[in-house]
This record gives C-alpha cells, structure tokens and sequence, in this order.
C-alpha cells in the first residue's frame, strides 16, 4: 500500500517487488482471519524485514514492506519477530514500528539470520498440549544467502508455513561459474549439502540445467521436514519478460496450500486488471 516519504531509510526495490508484497499481504490476512480462533498464539517471522518501507525505483512510489504490511492486516498476528542485517534499517523499522504500532509485540534482531537463529527461535512462543501456536515466515534475500540449515533449524520442530523468494535467476544463473568454483561456498551452504557439486556434475548437468536442480533440491530438502511441495510464483521482469527470481511457498498441511492457492488467484487477477 502507497505511503508518504517520512523521511527515514527506505529500501531501494523494483516494481516487480508489488506482486510479492500482494501475495505476502494477501496470505498473512487469509492466515490470521482464518486461524484466530483456533490457535492460541500467531507468529510472523520477517528474516530480511528491513526498513519497513520500499521506494519503487520505476515510478518513486512508496510502499509498505513486509514488516509493516504483516503489522497492517486487520486481524493481527500475536508476536512479530524482525531480523536485519544492517543497522540503518532496523533502525528506521523500529521508529516506524513504535510510531504506527506500539501496541504490537515485536522482537528484533540485528546482524545475520543465520547467525542469529537460534536466538530467533528462543522467543518463539512454545506449542504445547495448553498452547497452541502457528507461525508463518516470510524470507526475502537479494541472493541465495539463505542457508537451509536456518532453516532446518527453524523448522525442526514448529508449525510453520513459509514464504521463500529464490534467487534464482539474478543470482545462481548469473554467477554459475563463481558457484561451481571449488572454493565457493554459498550454494553448499543455501542446500546445506558440502557435495553437491559431484552430484550435479554426477548427472551431466549444465548451465541450462542449474535453476532446475537447485528448486528440486530446495524441494527435497523441504520434503524431508515433512513439507509438501511447493506452489511457485515465476518473478519475471516485465516488458523483456526475463525471469528474475521464483516465490515459493511452502506448508505442512494442505490448509496452508489451500490458502495460498486462493491468494495466488486473486493476486493474479487484480495484477491482470492493472491495480
């Protein structure tokens, strides 16, 4: 949603970023309007929340960002938690946070998520025979930094449902090269898997293959913390119609799957109809 310039950090996005800002604002309301009154305890968790504000590089619109459109649906979540890496932004999330919504239970964690998660988990309501918590998460990387055992740890033992942007296209098949470098380790790290390169070099796979292998890499990984698979969201760069990046949503329960899919639709018919 459009807002005026306050005069704190904004973060730089593109115009594409609206469509995932749609299907994040439309499926934290169906998820709280849905679940308010059969769980104790709602949680959202922002890895990358950072100012709470992006500035449309395309046409200088304002809008809110994740952390203020989660902290903006009419039935609210009971726990926020934020993390960010760098301390400007933060900084201008908690100013707007306390000013827009003080009355909101909000944590925040500067530094690394993955660094950071355990700390993270710790103020996670527990689930419990007399306390029932659900949680959703939205991860929002500018690069395959995100490393799946965060994840996995995340995970373990929660009822999460999350929203995941895979950088895919603007990072992992620009830097292919870089990443089959034996001294590279990030996407060991994003897949949590030291000996991927023999397996991808084991199946006589290429450039053109490499966007494939690690989504259905990414999807046996979730699969294994008995995750179903994933509805995706193709993030193209309009006009040259250039795929950028994918959104994946991920849920433990064919609810969360439902909702997602209703969010999907909409979220496509109202970017059809040009709003």
């Amino acid at each position: 949603m459009p807002v005026e310039d306050d005069g704190l950090e904004t973060n730089p996005a593109r115009v594409w970023s609206e469509k995932k800002y749609k299907l994040l604002g439309g499926y934290c309301n169906i998820f709280t309007s849905a679940m308010r009154k059969k769980w104790d305890k709602l949680i959202y968790i922002d890895l990358f929340s950072g100012s709470g504000y992006a500035k449309i590089q395309e046409t200088g619109q304002i809008l809110k960002a994740s952390p203020l459109i989660a902290l903006s649906i009419p039935v609210s979540f009971d726990v926020y938690i934020f993390a960010e890496e760098e301390t400007k932004y933060l900084d201008a999330l908690k100013r707007r946070v306390n000013r827009d919504y003080s009355d909101s239970k909000v944590y925040y964690f500067e530094g690394d998520c993955n660094k950071n998660i355990d700390l993270i988990k710790e103020v996670i309501p527990k689930h419990s025979y007399d306390q029932k918590v659900l949680i959703f998460c939205f991860a929002d990387p500018y690069e395959m930094n995100l490393h799946f055992k965060t994840i996995d740890i995340l995970t373990h033992d929660k009822l999460i449902d999350i929203l995941i942007l895979q950088a895919y296209y603007m990072d992992a098949n620009r830097n292919f090269n870089n990443y089959l470098n034996d001294n590279n380790t990030k996407i060991a790290k994003y897949l949590n898997d030291d000996a991927w390169r023999e397996d991808f070099n084991s199946k006589n796979l290429n450039e053109e293959n490499f966007v494939t292998y690690l989504a259905d890499k990414y999807k046996e990984n979730m699969k294994s913390n008995n995750y179903n698979d994933p509805l995706r969201d193709r993030i193209v760069y309009p006009q040259k119609n250039v795929p950028l990046y994918y959104l994946e949503f991920y849920s433990k329960h064919s609810l969360g799957t439902d909702f997602y899919k209703k969010i999907q639709y909409y979220a496509n018919d109202q970017l059809s109809l040009g709003i």
